[in-house]
């Protein structure tokens, strides 16, 4: 289910991200697709701008193993 987020003054998309998700990589697109006409803001929204914070899967992290004498 998704979130909402009403800003304080200075904050930016890939600020609420990070702070939300942990992440901005592939996730700013997804807020932004979720909110039209927020990018038009500019990049540091207004006071008391409602953002909705869309569901976004958890990503699988990937375990390498390095051998030192491969």
């Amino acid at each position: 289910m998704s979130q909402t987020y009403t800003t304080k003054q200075g904050e930016m998309v890939d600020m609420i991200c990070y702070r939300h998700y942990g992440r901005t990589a592939e996730v700013t697109e997804m807020v932004l697709d979720a909110n039209p006409g927020l990018a038009e803001l500019g990049p540091v929204l207004p006071f008391a701008t409602v953002v909705t914070l869309p569901d976004i899967p958890t990503r699988k992290q990937a375990t390498t193993y390095v051998g030192l004498w491969d």
